[in-house]
């Protein structure tokens, strides 16, 4: 099965807490505050890997979680930083953020590597906060939460030409005989299941990739057929040949099926309908002088003489002229990847994101909880007369005490936050 979809979550590691320390050494009754940093959270880093082809391990995979860094220790000791978690992906894959759609990154051209989501960064220790009026800091900062988020995958496969058009019009046949692809081959409908790709060489230096877009039926912009499934793939070619059956060996008509599958390429993007086309007209071998004369000037009528091709995918026929004609085109077209642009860039989070809850038990009692309060008081001593300060501080700018005032507290009233309990006071 070809997977070239898949939705994961990420996340980036926690920093590590700072530690609360002080040196207690034989001869040193005194000794002053030695809390070391905490270490760095973990990066989401992704990686091209050219030996993938589709998204099936993130299929099986759905969470990738980079390690939290460690907590500061004694005697100034830094906490170790935590590893790295790192997501392997086909060249061509697009990375977006889930709920909006906004690209985060294209992992092709020139962008083999990029770190995603950046880990929190470590809390400072209790000795950076020691100064001439405040010798014994019984504080220290959090470290910085990771950030966490679903992204979709989206694997757009990298060819300079497609071939598109009706199933069973012999694109496969086409692409098996001038490269070394091997696609399954039969006279049924939707035999192609996958994108297909092949190097085509027509001389030493001389030489592009083509790629088989299979699905593609009247309504499959829409979702009908594999169509929908398969489009995206579309996008990044820089020409497209237009494989028909010109000998309407199942009775359809060239100029029709040329004009459905144009109307499903706008269907699904404008931009689409912008690329260069070169029709094929494959099946010939089975028509007459005739027919092949008539052929030709009913194409040529509608999409122009030196943009119309007779072939034969099985007898070779007319095959190396259509390949040349498609070089020389390419040649003729600005070399141009087709990037997509980041559009969202993740920021960092905040203690100030984090869920804080402030509410009314009864008449005279209110409760403070949620992970800001929670990693407040994880750090800070509140016996300490220092401690106590920096609490009443973070009350005051995280906005709790006006919360609490609106919701009707006054002077001695009770006050929880998390499992302990205050009186308020004016």
């Amino acid at each position: 099965m070809f997977f070239d979809r898949a939705q994961i979550t990420v996340k980036s590691g926690d920093g590590g807490d700072g530690a609360v320390s002080f040196r207690r050494e034989k001869y040193v009754p005194n000794g002053g505050p030695d809390g070391g940093d905490g270490g760095r959270g973990g990066n989401v880093i992704v990686r091209v890997d050219t030996g993938l082809n589709t998204l099936i391990d993130c299929r099986h995979r759905r969470k990738f979680l980079a390690e939290n860094g460690a907590p500061g220790g004694t005697r100034n000791c830094s906490g170790r930083s935590g590893a790295d978690v790192v997501l392997t992906v086909p060249e061509g894959t697009v990375i977006r953020e889930a709920s909006t759609g906004r690209v985060m990154a294209d992992m092709s051209g020139e962008n083999r590597e990029m770190v995603l989501l950046e880990g929190g960064r470590g809390g400072r220790g209790n000795q950076h906060y020691a100064t001439p009026s405040m010798q014994i800091p019984r504080f220290a900062q959090p470290g910085k939460p990771g950030t966490e988020l679903v992204v979709d995958l989206e694997l757009k496969v990298i060819a300079d030409v497609g071939l598109i058009g009706f199933p069973n019009v012999g694109k496969s046949t086409l692409l098996a005989s001038v490269t070394n692809a091997r696609p399954k081959i039969a006279n049924y409908h939707f035999t192609t299941l996958q994108p297909n790709l092949g190097v085509v060489e027509l001389a030493d230096d001389v030489s592009f990739i083509l790629a088989d877009i299979p699905g593609l039926i009247e309504g499959a912009s829409t979702g009908a057929g594999l169509g929908h499934e398969f489009l995206r793939h579309v996008e990044r070619t820089r020409l497209l040949i237009h494989v028909v059956d010109g000998a309407g060996l199942e009775g359809r008509d060239p100029l029709e099926d040329i004009r459905q599958i144009n109307e499903e390429l706008a269907g699904y993007s404008a931009e689409l309908t912008k690329k260069p086309q070169i029709i094929a007209a494959n099946k010939v071998d089975a028509l007459d002088d005739a027919a092949r004369t008539a052929l030709r000037e009913k194409l040529a009528a509608e999409y122009g003489d030196e943009n119309v091709f007779l072939i034969s995918a099985v007898a070779h026929q007319g095959v190396r002229e259509l390949l040349f004609a498609a070089h020389k085109r390419l040649r003729e077209m600005p070399d141009e990847p087709v990037i997509f642009e980041t559009e969202y860039v993740p920021e960092p989070v905040s203690t100030a994101s984090l869920p804080l809850l402030v509410e009314r038990l009864d008449e005279e009692t209110f409760r403070v909880s949620g992970e800001r309060v929670e990693r407040m008081l994880g750090y800070t001593n509140l016996e300490d007369e220092r401690g106590f300060v920096f609490f009443q501080k973070f009350m005051q700018e995280n906005g709790i005490i006006d919360a609490l005032k609106a919701q009707g507290m006054k002077e001695g009233d009770t006050v929880y936050v998390d499992e302990l309990a205050f009186e308020y006071y004016d």
